[in-house]
C-alpha cells in the first residue's frame, strides 16, 4: 500500500512543472466580419503572479460560429494575420508586442499587482485595448482588410476610445 502511495505522490510532483501556472487573463480579443469565431489574446501568469517566461502570452480561436470549443492557431494563422512577436519591457513591467497584421501599431503588455493590461494608442490617446475588429472581403488572392476598428478605454479618463483604421 505505501509503495502505491508513494507513486501517486511522485506522479503527482511530475505534473507540477518548476513554474506551475496560475489561470490566465484576458488581454483583449479580435472579432472579424467573416464570422463569429474571435481570436483571445490572454497573459499567462505563474503562480505567484509573474509572468510565465517559456510563454508569456497565448492566442487562440474560440469557435463561437460552431461548437464554442477553443482551437489553436494554424501555422499559417500565426504567420500571416493574428500572430505576434514579444520583446521584453523592464520600464512596462511586462512586454511590447508586435502584431504580424499591423507591426507599426506596438502594443504594451503590462503587469501592475498581479493585473495585466494591453494599452495601445487609440484616437490619439493612451488606452487599454480591448477589442479589434476586422472587417474583410473574400477575394480571388484570399481575404482583403477593409477597415479595422480598434476600441478600448482611455487611461487617464476611463472613457471609451475608437479609431478607425482604413488601410492605404
Amino acid at each position: 500500500m505505501s509503495k502505491r502511495l508513494w507513486r501517486c505522490a511522485v506522479l503527482a510532483l511530475m505534473a507540477i512543472p518548476g513554474g506551475a501556472r496560475a489561470a490566465d487573463q484576458p488581454l483583449f480579443i479580435i472579432e472579424r466580419s467573416k464570422n463569429a469565431n474571435v481570436v483571445h489574446y490572454d497573459a499567462r501568469l505563474t503562480v505567484d503572479g509573474q509572468w510565465d517566461a517559456a510563454q508569456p502570452v497565448s492566442a487562440y480561436w474560440i469557435l463561437l460560429a460552431g461548437d464554442k470549443s477553443r482551437q489553436d492557431l494554424s501555422w499559417i494563422e500565426k504567420k500571416m494575420a493574428y500572430g505576434f512577436a514579444l520583446k521584453p519591457d523592464a520600464a512596462a513591467g511586462g512586454y511590447t508586442m508586435k502584431m504580424v497584421a499591423s507591426p507599426d501599431r506596438p502594443i504594451t503588455l503590462r503587469l501592475e499587482q498581479a493585473a495585466v493590461r494591453a494599452e495601445i494608442t487609440i484616437d490619439g490617446h493612451v488606452s487599454i485595448l480591448e477589442k479589434m475588429y476586422i472587417n474583410s472581403t473574400e477575394g480571388l488572392t484570399g481575404p482583403k482588410v477593409k477597415y479595422i476598428e480598434l476600441h478600448g478605454k482611455d487611461l487617464q479618463t476611463a472613457e471609451q476610445r475608437f479609431e478607425k483604421i482604413t488601410p492605404k
